[in-house]
């Protein structure tokens, strides 16, 4: 029996979900600057998350919930998975927290345009206009022209965020026939089993601290992924949505406890940007379904 809807439980664990990511970041951030390589990151961020993963499998239903009769599915949706999530990793290590926080949100905007271009989904002005204002925000954050931010971290930033606009993609076709328990844990589980591999070559002793942001970071990965995927099943994503952006403050907020970095002007002006253009898409989206159900209501 599907829960009940319950908007504020929704939202409260939405924004969970988003501080917990934001932390996570902050901690990842800070293992990149302890000298913690990118690979490294990838694999001990899957591996300290598994277990609050297993946990919520076992007590959510047990392992019946985890089945799968689309294994294919499941494994290119984890190669596509992984690989942004290396690219993000990177691009953390090469860019201040903020900004790479602030490219990696340009992701809803490539998603909504690659939806339109592969599955065919009918994009209507409004929804490129908000896509156009929030690429705006994107281009104020990088500063094309000038040397404040290296090149190569944000095109390594900007591919992180088309790949996740494909895998937006690749989880709605999985979600037709598959649990987002069984997404969750089956891509948890293959990243475990995949960065495993090259460890032998590039495991190293780090300091105290940078274990502690390790362990802290793949703690908090995996207590978002089961926040925000508990969220919505009692609120829906028009309504969730605009708390993700609550993210982008957390990332200014921890770059200046952690890094004493201020984020710059065109940072500032490109996060509002950002934000205003997903939350007037949310906004028109949401407005269009109520005109279409009071249509429907009046037949």
């Amino acid at each position: 029996m599907p829960p009940v809807e319950h908007r504020r439980r929704g939202i409260a664990l939405r924004v969970g979900g988003v501080s917990c990511f934001a932390a996570m970041m902050a901690a990842l951030k800070y293992g990149t600057v302890h000298g913690v390589d990118p690979v490294e990151v990838l694999f001990y961020r899957n591996l300290f998350s598994l277990p609050t993963i297993v946990a919520w499998v076992v007590l959510g239903g047990g392992w019946a919930t985890v089945r799968t009769q689309r294994p294919a599915a499941h494994a290119t949706r984890s190669a596509l998975g992984l690989s942004v999530m290396f690219c993000t990793f990177l691009s953390l290590s090469m860019l201040p927290l903020a900004e790479a926080t602030l490219i990696s949100f340009s992701a809803p905007f490539f998603a909504t345009a690659l939806s339109a271009l592969l599955l065919r989904e009918k994009v209507l002005w409004h929804r490129w206009t908000g896509i156009a204002v929030g690429i705006t925000g994107v281009i104020d954050v990088v500063r094309p022209g000038e040397a404040a931010l290296p090149l190569a971290g944000i095109v390594v930033g900007l591919t992180a965020a088309l790949g996740a606009g494909l895998v937006t993609i690749t989880l709605r076709q999985i979600g037709r026939t598959e649990t987002a328990t069984a997404t969750v844990f089956w891509f948890n589980l293959a990243c475990v089993l995949v960065t495993a591999i090259p460890m032998p070559f590039v495991f190293r002793i780090h300091s105290p601290d940078a274990w502690v942001a390790l362990v802290i970071g793949g703690l908090m990965g995996g207590i978002a992924q089961i926040m925000t995927t508990a969220a919505v099943r009692y609120a829906p994503v028009s309504a969730l949505a605009p708390f993700d952006y609550l993210q982008i403050v957390w990332a200014m907020l921890w770059s200046l406890f952690l890094f004493g970095t201020y984020p710059a002007a065109s940072a500032i002006a490109g996060a509002v940007l950002i934000g205003a253009g997903g939350v007037y898409v949310l906004w028109r989206e949401r407005h269009m379904h109520k005109a279409v159900v009071a249509s429907a209501s009046e037949v």
